[in-house]
């Protein structure tokens, strides 16, 4: 077992984001993360990565209990998830981009400029992941020039440049058009190939790539597991298809009120 939740619990003021989850991931797996808008999933991708810490309940990584521990330490450790660099640094080049994640995987970050200017070691890792990621004949261009497409890829790249053992992405495909959407999948499953990716876990909300290429789907609503099982299984359970598809407004009008 790579990544197990025991009963995670967490509150936003009186709101219960998350009610008791439990979650195993297995090393081989691709699971995605679906769920009508306010279920939890992204609370549940933040509590798994440190960005939140549980009210309640337990995390461990290959059984060593994480529960609480930053993205910076669990990043060290071999877990990454996507931070959206495009949007954080939208001066920087591709390259550059790519840099800055590299920069912190190998103990560099003190000096984060110098090594994104003078060190070779960071510019060939980084040339690397551009490659793999098709993105190479790019790696001069301004991250906020690129098309929503490779801005999506740049910033699964920048996850994937830490060579994790695991790696949570949150919409990896939004706003991106559907020829693109599958583009930037099918990059994603290549590139955790060739690096030895042990597990992805993905939050979509878009079906076709859910069920496309999904080996394992965990459906959430109102905090709460309310299946998970194998594409098939999901497809054919009548009620997870209800409430992920045709309760999202519902869902969100009890976001207000909704309590453990």
């Amino acid at each position: 077992m790579i990544l197990r939740a025991r009963e995670l619990r967490r509150y936003f003021g009186e709101f219960c984001a998350l009610d008791g989850v439990s979650l195993e991931i297995r090393e081989g797996e691709f699971v995605s993360v679906v769920g009508p808008n306010g279920a939890g999933k992204s609370t549940l991708i933040n509590v798994l990565t440190g960005l939140l810490k549980p009210n309640a309940g337990r995390v461990f990584f290959k059984e060593r209990e994480i529960t609480g521990v930053g993205p910076v330490q669990l990043a060290r450790m071999g877990m990454a998830r996507s931070f959206q660099l495009v949007s954080i640094f939208p001066g920087l080049k591709v390259l550059e981009v790519l840099k800055v994640a590299v920069v912190s995987r190998v103990g560099k970050g003190g000096r984060l400029f110098a090594s994104l200017e003078r060190d070779r070691e960071v510019t060939d890792l980084a040339a690397e992941v551009a490659e793999l990621f098709g993105l190479a004949e790019k790696q001069n261009t301004l991250a906020r020039h690129l098309p929503q497409g490779d801005k999506k890829l740049l910033d699964v790249a920048s996850a994937f440049a830490l060579h994790p053992e695991i790696i949570l992405l949150d919409e990896p495909t939004s706003g991106v058009s559907t020829r693109d959407k599958n583009k930037v999948i099918e990059i994603l499953v290549s590139a955790s190939r060739r690096i030895g990716i042990k597990a992805i876990i993905q939050v979509e909300h878009d079906m076709d790539i859910v069920f496309g290429y999904s080996g394992r789907i965990v459906a959430l609503h109102e905090g709460r597991v309310l299946a998970d099982g194998a594409p098939e299984e999901i497809r054919a359970n009548e009620e997870v298809v209800n409430t992920v598809i045709g309760r999202k407004d519902r869902a969100v009008s009890r976001r207000e009120s909704r309590s453990c």
